[in-house]
């Protein structure tokens, strides 16, 4: 999970990752937020099935921003939902290293 404290945003992503391929099945969020952080969210959840978890990690901030086409003043939900994928994938790598 994770936050941003200048706008009170918080956002969870979860991955299910095939263990046999390492790629990405399924993922879910959950925001509390506007609706930028929520389109962000949604928008990553859909980006990263079919991905790798390194793919996936190697997404970015702009390209969500430029996706949404959001405002400067709503930057700040594309960097959230790219530190939540960051953290999905570095929790899931913790979990199951060998």
């Amino acid at each position: 999970m994770v936050g941003a404290p200048a706008c009170g945003d918080v956002m969870k992503l979860q991955i299910k990752v095939n263990p046999a391929t390492g790629v990405i099945e399924d993922a879910r969020f959950k925001t509390y937020g506007c609706g930028s952080a929520i389109a962000s969210s949604s928008l990553v959840t859909e980006w990263v099935k079919g991905k790798t978890l390194d793919e996936a990690a190697a997404l970015k901030n702009s390209q969500i921003a430029e996706e949404l086409a959001l405002p400067p003043v709503k930057i700040h939900c594309s960097i959230l939902a790219e530190d939540a994928i960051k953290a999905a994938v570095d929790d899931y790598k913790k979990k199951h290293a060998h």
